[in-house]
């Protein structure tokens, strides 16, 4: 039987991540994107707006990576992508799609004060009501990473100076592209058993924020020195530059996710299921 796999946020860091995964193990990818290209595998898509179900017949699997961080009010961010996932879940249902992905964040969690992480909380609530197995991935790092953790790697690559948020104590917990990849894949083949519980794909070893920036140094042979920067100044200066418009490398909002993050990720039932993240 064919696999084709529905995919949005492709152009984004995991979810490009996830489509090269796919295709390399044979299945057909269509892409959910705003900006189709012609003669392509592409279906316009934009989150928040209706979504025809015609969009997703004959999908086995959606793999939902898509986030849409222009929104900055609470309203804003729930109509375009909570209530904007539940239209896509709709439709998927619909369309008789069998698996259903939903890539969550390692921010979302009981109590978490970032907008982006309270938004994913409501989103997970909506995958679980559609049968969607929801995953809670840590920061992605890889080869040729992206997001996050290429900025990191960027920064440290281009100055001795780094500007260090606080005391560098904030926790963060890692998973490789290719080990969150697989575990999407055998998810959407069916090989993991749905249980209702969401998983957190990461390596259980905690890194504190300033010991992850030497140890990216220590890879790239270089040594850095850190300005210490306090965290509320930091919050405030972003926060202003973005009601200006202007665009920044790093948003306030991940700034609170960065500070207010999960003490305690709950990692037991990924032995059940097999989800096993390698150390970085």
């Amino acid at each position: 039987m064919k696999k084709i796999c529905a995919i949005t946020g492709s152009n984004g860091y995991v979810g490009g991540c996830v489509k090269n995964y796919f295709a390399a193990l044979g299945w057909e990818i269509r892409e959910l994107t705003r900006h189709p290209k012609p003669g392509g595998n592409t279906v316009a898509f934009q989150l928040g707006a209706d979504v025809a179900s015609a969009a997703l017949a004959g999908a086995t699997a959606l793999v939902h990576c898509a986030y849409d961080f222009r929104p900055l009010t609470k309203s804003e961010i729930h109509a375009t992508n909570v209530a904007g996932t539940e239209k896509l879940f709709r439709s998927a249902h619909a369309a008789g799609v069998e698996k259903i992905v939903c890539i969550s964040t390692i921010s979302a969690f009981d109590g978490c004060r970032s907008r982006y992480g309270q938004a994913k909380l409501a989103i997970e609530t909506i995958a679980l009501a559609h049968g969607a197995q929801v995953i809670r991935p840590g920061l992605v790092y890889g080869d040729e990473p992206g997001g996050m953790f290429g900025k990191l790697r960027a920064q440290v690559r281009k100055s001795s100076i780094i500007p260090l948020i606080g005391d560098g104590s904030q926790i963060q917990f890692l998973v490789h592209q290719e080990d969150l990849c697989a575990f999407v894949e055998r998810c959407a083949h069916g090989d993991v058993k749905f249980s209702g519980k969401i998983l957190t794909a990461a390596n259980a070893q905690p890194w504190p924020f300033k010991k992850l920036l030497l140890e990216i140094a220590r890879r790239q042979n270089k040594k850095i020195k850190f300005v210490p920067l306090p965290w509320r100044l930091v919050w405030l200066a972003l926060k202003f530059a973005e009601s200006c418009g202007l665009k920044t490398n790093f948003r306030s909002d991940s700034l609170l996710s960065l500070i207010y993050q999960n003490p305690a990720p709950d990692f037991s039932p990924n032995t059940e299921v097999g989800l096993a993240c390698r150390t970085f």
